[in-house]
């Protein structure tokens, strides 16, 4: 799995970091070369959760490999074929937005155009607290396009925030490794 490059990119849902970053580095664990990007305002913003400068050294470190948090940098995972799947965890409603409407305007956006492009798997964990509202359109989309695969989800605070979901971190290397064959794991909406 050394020669296999995974981009793992991260999105505004700062409040799931604690979760997602232990995944990166099992990722990195099981032998896949991990190159961490980030979007914006993730690069750019300090939050309750973690200030960005320690973040970017964190993935920095575990990943071995420098983040892309521009679209310049991005750009070329498509023509020089860089990255073999790309994970976007946590991945908001503003980026399913995006993604299903093909607007290319970030790091994480550029680098998903650019792994389809390629005809290589993108995987989504899921992390929005209107997932079962406005995003739920974006969802329904992505969840019919070829080439992208879901990590498993569901209510995280059904009673507090009924609409929001999130998906089960610690599934992310099993959606990858599914979604490397071509398969969506199963099923996608689970228990707790």
């Amino acid at each position: 799995m050394g020669n296999v490059n995974v981009g793992f990119a991260l999105t505004g849902s700062y409040c799931t970091f604690n979760k997602v970053i232990p995944q990166i580095e099992k990722i990195k664990n099981m032998g896949y070369n991990v190159i961490p990007i980030v979007s914006d305002n993730v690069f750019k913003t300090d939050t309750r959760f973690t200030d960005a400068k320690t973040l970017i050294e964190k993935l920095e470190d575990i990943c071995k490999n420098k983040v892309i948090s521009t679209i310049k940098d991005a750009e070329p995972i498509g023509p020089k074929n860089l990255i073999d799947a790309l994970i976007i965890a946590p991945c908001t409603g503003n980026t399913l937005a995006k993604l299903s409407n093909g607007i290319t305007d970030t790091s994480v956006t550029m680098a998903t155009k650019a792994t389809l492009r390629n005809l290589k798997p993108i995987i989504i964990a899921v992390s929005t607290n209107d997932g079962l509202g406005n995003s739920l359109k974006n969802i329904g989309f992505l969840l019919n396009y070829k080439g992208i695969f879901f990590v498993p989800f569901n209510q995280d605070a059904p009673f507090d925030k009924p609409r929001s979901l999130v998906a089960n971190m610690d599934e992310i290397d099993k959606t990858l490794l599914f979604a490397i064959e071509g398969k969506q794991i199963q099923p996608i909406i689970y228990e707790k």
